[in-house]
């Protein structure tokens, strides 16, 4: 038995998905411990391209069971979309299931996202506008709704009824439209229709999985960097990705995690406002979008692109307890002739930080120290082992492992699941 948890180890969009699809072949179980549907996991494979919001990326393989854990929220209208989408693509859903404790992402909340952001002015903390903050927020002053409550139609309208009355003195201050409340009930009742028999209990499921000795891996979504605590707060995620938080949101013991799996891209990129302390707004820069084709999975937006931030993989090894990373689109950097690598940042006192993480403060001041190292400008698209990447390539990688502190455990040259290798 392992139980491993797959993290991002930057700030998000990773390839995370990437890493799950590839294990996800010998795995028996894939639990999604957090987030929601405002980030997605990119899957290539014989089923075509997919972007996963909120289903597992473990759903590919038939014979995994695939939770959308209890640390989650969940917009039933988005999973259904999803859920669509993979079925006219001819995947089985026979094996998703859904925590009858995870939070349920609400139309008001998407509504709430967009109407507080607009009212920060140009004080943007680059939400989606997915209504995750809210939904969360909603759980942390127990006025949520959860999964589960679709299963109890009187609870249910109760707890819509309390909740009605702040959301729409809230909407209304904010300039919206109040929220009719039996229309909602009646989406709830068609959401109940539809996913009823997919929610369960998932802990006798996954105490099972435990006590047979099923290999069980945990996904997150984004990165270290937009942790609700640990990230460059307030421009974060409003759940922890972080891998002490894994087994609380998929409903294992802490002690069961054998495995941390940070995944990195051989380069960085980040979506959304705050702090980016690698950031290119140059050609390199733009080069580095164009050819990874770095736009979210979920807006569409681009990408911020710079060169790979040492320290922050340094902060995100030890947060995580990582035992392994995954260095996704190595072959992106096929193209350069020179690659640089950021070991430490230089205070606006002048002194240099190689090991810790400012808060966010300073480090919208910080500037980045870089390294130089020469590119290997030929292709490693059709590498399927260590001994098959250039000289150059290898050691770049050796440097990032080195920067962390732990092994390369994977390595990735292209979308496809058979570009990627172990180490």
């Amino acid at each position: 038995m392992t139980v491993t948890a797959i993290v991002g180890a930057q700030w998000g969009d990773e390839g995370k998905g990437r890493i799950i699809d590839y294990l996800a072949q010998q795995a028996d179980m894939v639990i999604r411990f957090q987030g929601g549907d405002n980030a997605g996991h990119t899957v290539i494979n014989e089923y075509g391209k997919h972007a996963l919001h909120l289903i597992p990326s473990g759903i590919f393989n038939p014979q995994t069971q695939n939770i959308i854990g209890t640390g989650c929220v969940v917009n039933p209208q988005s999973l259904l979309a999803e859920m669509t989408g993979l079925e006219a693509a001819g995947v089985s859903l026979d094996n998703l299931w859904i925590s009858h404790r995870a939070q349920m992402l609400m139309p008001y909340h998407r509504t709430l996202d967009v109407l507080e952001e607009s009212a920060r002015g140009s004080d943007t903390i680059g939400t989606t506008k997915r209504g995750i903050g809210p939904a969360y927020a909603d759980k942390a002053t127990r006025s949520g709704l959860r999964i589960g409550d679709l299963l109890q139609p009187d609870w249910l309208e109760s707890r819509l009824d309390g909740a009605l009355e702040t959301i729409n003195r809230k909407i209304e201050i904010l300039g919206g439209e109040k929220v009719d409340g039996q229309e909602l009930y009646a989406l709830c009742m068609d959401y109940r229709d539809k996913l009823a028999h997919r929610i369960i209990d998932t802990v006798p499921m996954t105490r099972k999985a435990i006590e047979t000795g099923k290999d069980i891996l945990l996904e997150g979504q984004l990165g270290v960097m937009r942790d609700l605590d640990w990230g460059i707060y307030p421009y974060v995620t409003s759940s922890n990705p972080t891998a002490s938080f894994a087994a609380s949101g998929a409903g294992l013991p802490a002690r069961t995690i054998d495995k941390v799996v940070g995944v990195v891209k051989a380069y960085s990129s980040a979506v959304g406002d705050g702090p980016f302390p690698v950031e290119l707004l140059d050609a390199d820069g733009e080069k580095l979008r164009s050819v990874g084709q770095e736009f979210g999975a979920t807006t569409g937006r681009p990408r911020r692109c710079g060169w790979f931030d040492g320290v922050a993989i340094a902060y995100a090894a030890w947060l995580n307890g990582m035992t392994g990373l995954a260095i996704t689109k190595l072959d992106i950097l096929d193209h350069f002739e020179t690659i640089k690598i950021c070991t430490g940042y230089q205070l606006p006192s002048g002194e240099v930080v190689y090991d810790t993480m400012p808060d966010t403060a300073v480090l919208n001041q910080v500037k980045p120290i870089y390294e130089e190292w020469p590119g290997w400008q030929c292709s490693t698209e059709g590498c399927r082992a260590w001994a098959d990447l250039p000289a150059a390539a290898q050691r770049y990688i050796e440097r990032i492992s080195e920067l962390a502190g732990i092994p390369i455990a994977y390595v990735s040259v292209g979308a496809e699941r058979d570009q990627m290798f172990e180490v």
